[in-house]
């Protein structure tokens, strides 16, 4: 595919050389907590064994007064809508950077990595940092993904019009956000992100209407939000609301226009009865004018909405998704969730329709694994389609 646009700043470093160093900088800054807060490893011995089966049987009991880091991990083969049967593995953690604050929620991160039959190859590293004090918090995630997938469009009208197609895309994405605590509840934030994404192969390069096949961005933003949840990995009360804005310069990437990104959250929990959570998540995330396709929205991409449907079987420049899910604890480290929604992706709201509604729904099993962090195994349903997620945390 042609590339569009004039020579800019940015595309000094979208060569090569700078390409295969970025995801080693990237996944090691990821990765940092556990360098500056892990004991050192306990060899594969009889004591080492069982220490490992020890984290796994009591892995929800809370050790972060005791430990630095109190790290579980597990490896297991798993599948999901769109890499069929492969092998993948992940290690949680909780730590406290002031084991003396009995109040403040500790700190948490998650490293995991998948490869599948189909050519699927992911590193994720995510995290949420809290600073001594409790008056600011760095949260993070960090992916790097070779992805073999099917594939028809990059807007919502394509998508129901194209047959099937296939592509294979690689791309690093890195996403931060700074927060400080104006007040307990009201927080103001600034965000850095990085996207680079490059076709590797695609079967009918007419559906990407033009563009070029790859592109690397870089953005800058602010946030605002309003945040009462007792803990973010799972909360079982309080509110979350969040405006944030991405500006993502032409001068700063390989895209000729500016481009900003608008993501607005609105989250409640609420207890019905002993043991439930009933949860409720507003989602929208808005691009300017003729996004480029790294940016646009994929439906079904994030695991956390549109559950079951195929990553990128829906695609355009915006997105709208709601979902109610009642969580109910059943016994002991067991729990299950019921959940219903809607979604749509969307070109601009002048062309958001009412019939390009599409439904969600399904169900799903919760072991806590960590104190207070569940595994989900979640079956979601839409229109023509079903899939399983497997993730740790809860949706949102």
């Amino acid at each position: 595919m042609e590339t569009d646009g004039p020579p800019t700043f940015a595309a000094e470093f979208y060569n090569p050389t700078f390409m295969k160093r970025l995801p080693i900088l990237l996944f090691l800054l990821a990765a940092l907590p556990f360098s500056l807060l892990a004991s050192p490893p306990d060899s594969l011995s009889e004591n080492g064994w069982k220490r490992y089966w020890n984290s796994l049987v009591h892995g929800n009991v809370d050790r972060t007064f005791e430990k630095k880091l109190d790290l579980s991990f597990v490896i297991a083969p798993y599948y999901t809508k769109e890499s069929s049967v492969g092998l993948g593995g992940a290690a949680t953690a909780l730590y406290r950077l002031d084991r003396r604050d009995s109040v403040m929620a500790p700190s948490d991160i998650s490293l995991s990595g998948s490869a599948s039959v189909n050519g699927i190859y992911t590193l994720m590293a995510k995290g949420n940092n809290h600073f001594r004090g409790n008056r600011s918090r760095l949260s993070y995630e960090l992916q790097l993904q070779q992805k073999a997938l099917d594939f028809w469009g990059i807007s919502y009208e394509a998508c129901a019009r194209n047959p099937q197609s296939e592509y294979v895309k690689r791309q690093i994405k890195w996403e931060s956000d700074y927060v400080y605590k104006l007040t307990t509840a009201l927080h103001v934030g600034a965000a850095f992100n990085l996207n680079y994404s490059k076709l590797a192969e695609t079967d009918d390069p007419s559906y990407w209407e033009g563009q070029p096949d790859g592109f690397f961005l870089a953005g800058v933003g602010l946030s605002l939000q309003y945040d009462t949840r007792d803990f973010i990995l799972n909360p079982r009360r309080g509110m979350y609301f969040m405006v944030k804005e991405i500006f993502y310069p032409a001068f700063m990437g390989t895209f000729h226009r500016n481009v900003f990104n608008t993501t607005v959250v609105f989250d409640t929990y609420t207890g019905l009865w002993k043991g439930s959570v009933l949860a409720t998540d507003l989602y929208g995330r808005f691009n300017n004018g003729r996004a480029p396709w790294a940016l646009r929205e994929e439906l079904g991409s994030g695991t956390s909405r549109m559950r079951g449907y195929y990553a990128g079987r829906y695609t355009d420049s915006n997105q709208l998704a709601a979902q109610v899910e009642l969580r109910q604890h059943i016994y002991k480290r067991l729990g299950c969730v019921v959940w219903g929604g809607v979604g749509t992706v969307f070109p601009s709201f002048r062309k958001l329709r009412a019939d390009g509604l599409l439904p969600n729904y399904g169900l799903g099993l919760r072991v806590e694994f960590k104190h207070n962090v569940n595994i989900r195994v979640d079956y979601g349903m839409g229109k023509n389609t079903s899939g399983i997620v497997l993730q740790f945390a809860e949706a949102f």
